[in-house]
């Protein structure tokens, strides 16, 4: 667990955050739901949800949904994106004094739930290691047209023989900023043939292994919508034959 909110930190939040508002946007801190009760929220949220990577490393969620009733997303979407830009600041200054690391950048997100009256809000949150790739930028009609395709993220990566190999380090071809993925952790390997590509996954020697749909894996032959998972991020499959 983290040692607690920031005091200081949650007082320049609240001192930036009266500078921002002035004539219209005061209505905002009539709302039933202070913006500092959200900050404060998330800050729970990275400590309950921190995974010990390390003796001195912690791994946290860097994407957050913020789920409010009609009447508040109103009156906070006022503010435009200068509040989530604040909050992601002072998550990163809390993240930054515990000694968590984020996967990839912070995102915050402000969004209406049926379900929710006034007054009353909720935090949803996951760990979204930033993808890349080696070579040139794929095109949305390489995706279409491919047969196979990795989704990771919401990226999406056609799939061709004879494979790639995904990894946290440089010579990977799809990298993971991921710290529970080795640096070259597995390789799909595909082969064709007529009725469509063949995939395969293959654990590369990594530390944390690899699952095929809930079930740990040396290797195995995929089908479509198999479910991969390598570190804390999740692989999907899809596939068309035929």
């Amino acid at each position: 667990m983290g040692r607690g909110f920031d005091v200081s930190g949650l007082q320049r939040f609240e001192n930036k955050l009266e500078q921002m508002i002035s004539g219209v946007f005061a209505r905002t801190f009539r709302s039933a739901v202070q913006p500092v009760e959200i900050s404060s929220a998330l800050t729970r949220e990275i400590d309950n949800s921190a995974q010990v990577l390390s003796r001195d490393r912690r791994l946290v969620p860097n994407d957050f949904h913020v789920e409010l009733s009609g009447a508040d997303h109103e009156r906070l979407a006022a503010l435009g994106d200068a509040l989530p830009a604040e909050l992601a600041g002072l998550l990163k200054d809390h993240a930054a004094a515990q000694s968590y690391v984020f996967t990839g950048p912070v995102s915050i997100v402000l969004e209406t739930a049926d379900d929710l009256t006034t007054g009353r809000f909720r935090v949803r949150s996951k760990a979204v290691a930033k993808v890349s790739q080696s070579g040139p930028d794929i095109t949305a009609t390489q995706v279409r047209r491919a047969r196979a395709v990795l989704e990771i993220n919401g990226e999406h990566l056609p799939l061709a023989a004879p494979g790639i190999v995904v990894g946290r380090g440089n010579d990977a071809d799809l990298r993971v900023n991921d710290p529970g993925v080795s640096r070259r952790h597995a390789e799909f390997r595909v082969s064709e043939d007529a009725d469509g590509p063949r995939v395969s996954v293959h654990d590369l020697g990594s530390t944390n292994g690899v699952l095929v749909n809930g079930k740990r894996v040396e290797n195995a032959a995929l089908a479509d919508g198999a479910e991969i998972r390598i570190g804390n991020t999740s692989i999907t499959l899809h596939q068309r034959r035929g």
